[in-house]
């Protein structure tokens, strides 16, 4: 998932809060010693919580100082990624997968039905700031693809009509539920079970032979 996107924004002055540095501290202990730099991706996205959904410099240098490592072991991090947003995003990120799952199974409209719905287009922000558009490599849910993720949710099996009732409801202040928007249960195939359809056998337990011993 590259293509985190150019540094910028805000200059101003980041530090966590007194909660998040204690959360920060047990992601680390998570680490053996002198090994602290492997929390860095945790502790991107606890920041980028804390900062309302994106990284300014300063969030990055200031994780770099809490891990103790050179600034740039982070922002090579944060620049390859496009789970770190390094510019200002609206409430809701609309991540759409565009990868090979999503696009053999209709991508490019449910993409298309996004930019039509929100009146933007990839990389823009609505401007009631309430959506921001982006094109994502694969989401690891290709069963269930097409996928588009929506802050934290997944919203799978999707159509341009679907899409358009789960951002409509957004808009709305709803919160649509997540997953499969076809009623299939987790990645079960979506004409019912091709394998394992019979009853298991029984289990059956070995006869002990009498006066054998153990």
């Amino acid at each position: 998932m590259s293509g985190g996107g150019v540094i910028g924004g805000d200059e101003a002055a980041f530090a966590f809060t007194a909660e998040n540095m204690e959360r920060a501290r047990a992601i680390i202990a998570n680490y053996p010693p002198g090994r602290q730099q492997s929390a860095v991706m945790p502790l991107l996205d606890l920041a980028q919580r804390q900062n309302g959904g994106w990284l300014p410099p300063a969030a990055l240098d200031h994780v770099a100082a809490v891990l103790d490592i050179p600034p740039i072991s982070v922002y090579e991090v944060a620049t390859f990624y496009t789970m770190y947003n390094l510019k200002p995003i609206g409430k809701h990120h609309v991540q759409v997968c565009t990868n090979l799952s999503c696009w053999l199974r209709g991508s490019d409209e449910i993409l298309a039905a996004c930019r039509d719905e929100l009146g933007i287009g990839v990389g823009e922000t609505t401007a009631d700031r309430l959506f921001t558009l982006s094109e994502v490599e694969c989401l690891c849910a290709c069963v269930n693809a097409p996928v588009v993720q929506i802050d934290d949710d997944y919203y799978e099996d999707l159509s341009p009509e679907t899409i358009e009732r789960v951002l409509r409801a957004l808009k709305a202040g709803e919160h649509p539920p997540a997953g499969s928007q076809i009623g299939r249960r987790s990645s079960e195939p979506v004409d019912g079970l091709t394998s394992l359809t019979s009853a298991p056998w029984a289990k059956t337990v070995p006869h002990r032979v009498s006066g054998g011993g153990h």
